[in-house]
């Protein structure tokens, strides 16, 4: 998908590492130090997530069937809320030892749901309450992902990895259920207020808000703020972002080339000054992704884009329904407010970019697919943009 970098999670104390054969490591011992980071901004209650265990291995063309997978196997399951981790909170899922060598695999084994335990893994929403969530057959052996990261000994690897619920959590069709496909990312996470960006927002926000940092279109990391307007996007890779604020019934706001660093916090404006955002009317462009002659994609996914400024971002994104590939984005008619960022400003002096103004660039990503993208004028009323890929 368009959207994402993927990795791999471990929930609960890491208390083990137990080779299954195969792998013959060189001498000395390397520490892995793993948290689980997340964020909600797309409506749901609650999704609740289970790890049976994450697995690694040193051979590129690993699968769920080779011998000599290394296993990260808590105590026990762990269930843990995606939707608790805004504004920088982390889950600390412990450190293990394991030999020094590099690894190119990793494969992320969830703990299913069953008789006894229906909603290990789970969404809750306002109107159905909590749902189990269903496992694709394909995942239930496990995701095998590609990584390569070579640990030497004594060295110390630690890892934050970025669970994107709104993006995991697949609507099923007219019945209610809901599918989980995992999409995540691995971030840095270093010690200290490194790695992270501050500020915070004037306006009383509905639930929905979402401030994120993104590079050419692609979110790098995303947060609701707290109630009284505060974000805090931590972890973040070090380089140069642009951070975009959707709220609803507001207008778009993109700050261009934020620098994020190593060692320092970035704030946004200084003394905790707040951004205000612009009112705006909201409009729908909904429409379906599908396969010509067969049906919906169940693994697609709709996004809205805009040029603000000269920056491409993403406004809103949403996988498609699993069973008749339906998606519907609500979108802000007013033009999206813009300013590059001032580390010696009080705070941005924001600028409508008049020419954006409900004009989106609809986009239909698949995997292994080059993606589609059809434009949509919301200025004067709802749009419907469908899409249709070959077989």
């Amino acid at each position: 998908m368009r959207r994402v970098l993927t990795g791999v999670i471990a929930a609960g104390v890491l208390v083990a590492l137990t080779a299954c054969g195969g792998i013959e490591p060189e001498d000395g011992d390397a520490t892995l130090h793993v948290a689980l980071a997340g964020a909600s901004g797309c409506g749901y209650a609650n999704v609740h997530v289970t790890v049976d265990s994450v697995q690694v291995h040193e051979s590129p063309l690993a699968t769920e069937n080779s011998l000599g997978w290394r296993a990260l196997e808590p105590a026990a399951p762990s269930r843990i809320d995606l939707m608790a981790l805004d504004n920088g909170e982390l889950v600390d899922l412990g450190s293990t030892s394991l030999p020094a060598a590099r690894y190119r695999k990793l494969r992320l084994v969830l703990a299913p749901n069953t008789a006894q335990h229906p909603l290990r893994n789970s969404v809750t929403t306002a109107g159905q309450g909590e749902t189990a969530l269903e496992m694709p057959a394909a995942q239930q052996s496990g995701l095998v992902l590609s990584i390569d990261r070579d640990l030497s000994a004594d060295e110390t690897l630690r890892l934050a990895l970025d669970f994107d619920a709104c993006a995991s959590v697949v609507a099923h069709g007219p019945g209610g259920g809901f599918l989980l496909k995992p999409v995540l990312r691995i971030l840095p996470w270093p010690e200290g207020e490194g790695s992270s960006v501050a500020g915070r927002l004037a306006n009383a926000l509905a639930d929905g808000t979402r401030v994120s940092l993104q590079q050419a279109g692609r979110i790098v990391r995303s947060t609701a703020p707290d109630a009284e307007g505060r974000f805090l996007l931590s972890p973040v890779p070090v380089g140069t972002h642009d951070l975009v604020i959707v709220a609803r019934d507001r207008a778009s706001t993109v700050l261009a080339e934020v620098p994020v660093a190593a060692e320092t916090r970035t704030r946004i404006v200084a003394d905790d000054q707040p951004v205000d955002l612009v009112p705006s009317a909201m409009r729908t462009v909904s429409g379906r992704i599908g396969l010509a002659g067969i049906g919906a994609i169940p693994q697609a996914q709709a996004s809205a884009l805009q040029t603000v400024g000269t920056r491409l971002v993403e406004v809103e994104s949403r996988p498609v329904d699993a069973f008749d590939g339906g998606y519907a984005l609500r979108l802000p008619v007013a033009p999206p407010m813009f300013a590059k960022y001032d580390a010696s400003a009080s705070r941005p002096t924001l600028a409508p970019d008049m020419g954006q103004a409900g004009r989106y660039g609809i986009e239909a990503s698949v995997p292994g697919r080059p993606a589609q993208t059809r434009e949509a004028d919301i200025r004067t009323s709802d749009a419907v943009v469908n899409f249709e890929f070959l077989p």
